[in-house]
Parts: structure tokens; sequence; C-alpha cells
């Protein structure tokens, strides 16, 4: 049984004034009304009882639906004090413009950063802090043109990288980023720890010497125990994953004891766990209710996440304001499936994978029931040694009975998207259906 998060009063104040806004003054909402069990019940219930708010509906109602009537999105984007951005989805199903809100935006990461002490030293609001990112997800593309630093410079952020297919980094460009870092020395280090990993395989591999931020925060991407080790093999900088999404902010902060907190002045979580046969009450998917953000109010918006809850709700940092997650477990759409159908996470598979020897890549695929083809970058002279070990991991995961193929290749190449995918099926599934919910 996993104990209730502690919430203040002003959490549930924030909840029903953003509940009561919603449904009342926005059109996005107004079919969730019939939904809503009325004011006579505790606010959590009232939650419950809606729906969740997919990519799909964002579509259907930018932006007007999202925005209180008193406020002029026309005004406001001229102004610069809102503009629309685009998400990076792996899909079509998965891009969705939203209206973007710095200022609020801003907010909501520096309080995340009062979850974690290193991020709470280090990061100051102006301080020098290098990007590690496809440039698909931030910063300035050129695929053809390697920019000049200064080319690549807005404010106190410096992004390292403008390319949109990091497989094809030369080592010219990877001992630029390395120069790089020396000279601008940031104090933090935000980075796509599969990026990340790559450049720091290579600064291995060539014996270089990397400057060291204060901390390094893991962002757009699951972070792998493989990119952990990789990582650590160059950087003994602290570091700490950041969870959120373009439509909900900062979310959770990993803490300095390794655990999530969740970012529980800027938003509110409902967490829906998975039926007990697939994965049990302290694994479940997340929706998010953004606070305080007059531009753009998303209510329960399914971030495409599943999370491992704390069962204490303790954490030896000491901080116990909100939700507190042992760990993130991937996204919905990287979910596999055993050969009977029990549904398999992503960060239980990374665990499993990770601890083969001397891999540089991995990605699972699943194209059918009970049929999985592995992909895999190693350097490991003993492939038929490397194939037994991967095919006994992926048996004792998925099942005596399961087909698996092992593919090599020289590099992994990232999603339309930009980012990098670990573990997908290659046929539908509806979330919905694996979910312990009435």
């Amino acid at each position: 049984m996993i104990r209730l998060p502690r919430f203040s009063a002003e959490y549930y104040k924030k909840s029903l004034a953003t509940l009561e806004t919603s449904l009342n003054k926005l059109d996005a909402y107004s079919p969730w009304r019939a939904f809503d069990p009325g004011v006579k019940y505790p606010v959590d219930e009232r939650y419950a009882a809606l729906p969740a708010l997919t990519k799909s509906d964002i579509r259907e109602h930018f932006p007007r639906g999202f925005v209180p009537a008193e406020k002029d999105i026309e005004a406001g984007l001229n102004n610069g004090e809102i503009q629309y951005v685009n998400t990076s989805g792996s899909s079509d199903a998965f891009r969705v413009t939203n209206i973007w809100n710095q200022a609020w935006w801003d907010a909501s990461e520096r309080t995340s950063w009062k979850h974690n002490a290193h991020a709470s030293q280090f990061a100051t609001g102006d301080h020098p802090e290098a990007i590690l990112a496809n440039a698909r997800n931030v910063g300035i593309i050129s695929d053809e043109v390697d920019l000049p630093m200064e080319k690549r410079r807005l404010s106190h952020f410096l992004f390292l990288n403008e390319k949109t297919d990091p497989s094809r980094w030369t080592p010219e460009i990877m001992d630029r980023m390395i120069e790089e870092l020396e000279m601008f020395k940031p104090a933090v280090l935000e980075a796509n720890p599969s990026l990340l990993a790559r450049l720091c395989r290579y600064a291995f591999a060539k014996n270089k010497q990397v400057f060291q931020p204060g901390i390094i925060t893991f962002t757009y991407e699951y972070p792998s125990k493989l990119h952990y080790k990789q990582i650590r093999r160059v950087f003994t900088s602290h570091l700490a994953s950041s969870y959120g999404s373009t439509e909900t902010g900062y979310v959770f902060m990993q803490c300095e004891a390794g655990k999530f907190h969740q970012n529980s002045d800027f938003c509110r979580v409902d967490f829906q766990p998975l039926k007990q046969e697939h994965g049990g009450s302290d694994i479940g998917r997340m929706l998010v209710t953004t606070f305080d953000n007059p531009w753009y109010y998303m209510l329960r918006f399914d971030v495409g996440d599943f999370a491992r809850l704390d069962r204490e709700q303790k954490c030896d940092c000491g901080r116990d304001s909100g939700f507190i997650v042992d760990a993130i477990e991937g996204r919905w759409t990287n979910v596999t499936l055993t050969c009977d159908g029990r549904l398999v996470t992503l960060r239980r598979i990374d665990d499993a994978l990770s601890e083969l020897d001397n891999i540089d890549e991995y990605r699972l695929e699943q194209p059918a029931k009970g049929v999985y083809t592995l992909y895999l970058v190693s350097q490991r002279q003993d492939k038929e040694t490397l194939n037994k070990e991967a095919r006994k991991i992926l048996s004792d995961i998925y099942g005596e009975k399961a087909e698996t193929s092992i593919i090599y290749g020289e590099f992994l190449t990232p999603e339309d998207s930009g980012k990098y995918c670990l573990a997908k099926a290659l046929f539908p599934l509806n979330i919905v259906n694996y979910l312990d919910i009435k």
C-alpha cells in the first residue's frame, strides 16, 4: 500500500481555482462539465471523474479553447508575451502547437531547482549554461554549415550543437564542443543524455580532458543506465534528471538523493496505476494540471509517461511536499509486451540491457506479438557471446517462446523528433486497456 503524498492548503486552493476556471470559462473543457460530480464533492474526486486531455484535444481546440476570454491572443503575440511553439513528436499524431509563455516557464524552472541542492547552488537564473541537444528540439538548425560560437549564443546560453542528426557528428565537431566547454565554463550543462553519452564515448576513447560544470541536468529524453555509465567515465559533475513537457513546464526534479519531487507550486499531478498484471499500483501514468499560467490552461494533460511512486513517500533529502517518485519508467509509446501480453516498461528493459558489457547503443523493436528485434552498436569482437547474453536477457523478460533477432550497425539514428528511441512496439497499443481505472 502506497502512502498518500502530503499537499499544502495552497495546492488544493490552486487545484480548485484551476478546475473552476477550466470547466466554467474555457471552451475546450465545456463538454467535461457533464463528468464533474459538483462542488459538494472533494476536489480530488472531481478531478478523478474527468477525462484525460490529449494532444488531439489540443489540436481540435487550439488556441482559443485554452485561453480565458479576457485575454487578447493577438495582442499577446504582438507584444512578445506569448508565442506559438511546435513540439517535435515522433509522428504527426504526437506533434502539436502550444502557447509558450516564457515568463511562466522561467518561473516554473526556477522553482524546480529548489528540489535539488546542487541545482539551487549553481543555477542562479543568469548563470552561464551550455545546452547539448538535437537542434530540432532547441537551438539553431544548420546541417550544411558549421556555425561559429557567436552564432550559437543567446543571452547566457550556449548551444553546443546545431545538427539534426548527431549520429553523423565528425571528430572536428566533437573537438569543438569540448573546446567550447572549456572556453565557456558553464555552471550548468543541460543535455540530451544520448547526445552527451555520444560525446563522452569520443572523449573517453581519445583520452580528452573535459571541463566539469557544477551540475549536469538531463532533459528531452529518457536517460538510460547505459548513458549514465558512459557519461560517468568522463564527468564527475553532479547529475540530475529534470522531467517536464512543453505543455506543462517543469513537473518533477530529481533531488541529490536520487528521487523525483513534484514541482507542486506549479502543477498538479493525478496518478493512474497500472493493473496488477501489468505492473501494479506503484506504476502508472501521470496526468498534469498546470497552475498560474494565465495564457494556457492544461487540465489533466496526459504527458505520456509512466512513473514509479515511492511507497513510503519519504526521501533522505527531507523534502516531503507533493508526489515523491522513485523513477520515471519511460513513455507509454516505448512499452513492449511479453509473449503472454504483459506490459514491459522502458525502464525494465533498459535496466537489463544496460548490463551488457561494451555496448555503445541499443534499440529494441517489437514488430509483432512474441517477436523482437534488437539493434546494437558494439565494439566487442566476440559477437557470438554477446548474442547469447542478449538473447538470455530478452528470454528472461519476454518469455522462452520469444523470437529474437540481433542486428549490428555502426550507429543508430534519431527519430524524426530528434530524440533517440530505446524501445517500441511497431503496432498500436491503447494505454487505457492497461490502467486500473473505473
